[in-house]
């Protein structure tokens, strides 16, 4: 399987790239990790990277692609992948589109997971992490039996400021800006599945993997 995985915050889109990763043996590849990985290498893209995260501006599309490119030469792509944040809008896309074209090799599905943006929030606002054992409880649903208190532990748990509502709302505002275009380029593509990931992960996963082995 060669895929590409989309999504608002809060989707699943963590929990579903890595149980389609061990499904289906297929390497996993995460724009924010390589991004990661070359900043802390300090490799010269990874340099480039750091400076503009420096000054809070947004990486460029040129030099994204460069660091997804130089890892994808690492990568045996032939058995398989599946892109995780990345690309994220349709300028991205077609630099996908080319490298993979130059290795002989197509996608076969985009997997977009989307939900109405209550449930996004609901999951953000809801949640709540344990800064001890990082479990993390949802007072919606997986809720500790002390309210506030860790099961495990008895830590006192927190809520990380990216979950409040109003930076929720924000970045799914943003999401909406960027990422709407590339819904559409591969829409047009005839290489979107839309997944409704309103339910649990498991339910998600099963709706995920009958779509797809269906062709």
């Amino acid at each position: 399987m060669r895929l590409v995985l989309i999504g608002p915050p809060n989707a699943g889109k963590g929990t579903q790239a890595r149980k389609i990763e061990a499904h289906y043996d297929i390497a996993h590849v995460s724009s924010g990790d390589i991004l990661r990985k070359h900043v802390a290498d300090a490799t010269v893209l990874g340099q480039r990277a750091q400076g503009y995260m420096d000054r809070g501006e947004l990486v460029p599309d040129d030099l994204i692609i460069d660091l997804v490119n130089d890892t994808l030469e690492s990568t045996d792509i032939e058995k398989g992948f599946l892109f995780d944040g990345y690309p994220r809008n349709p300028v991205q896309a077609e630099a996908l589109d080319d490298f993979l074209l130059e290795k002989g090799v197509t996608l076969d599905k985009v997997i977009y997971l989307h939900t109405d943006d209550d449930v996004l929030i609901r999951r953000a606002t809801g949640r709540r992490i344990c800064p001890i054992c990082s479990t993390v409880y949802n007072i919606f649903g997986f809720a500790p039996k002390v309210e506030g208190v860790c099961d495990r532990d008895g830590a006192q748990l927190i809520q990380r400021s990216d979950d409040k509502e109003e930076t929720v709302k924000r970045r799914l505002e943003i999401f909406e800006e960027q990422t709407a275009p590339l819904v559409e380029f591969y829409e047009l593509a005839g290489l979107l599945l839309h997944i409704d990931a309103s339910g649990t992960p498991d339910d998600v996963f099963d709706a995920v993997i009958s779509e797809l082995d269906q062709g």
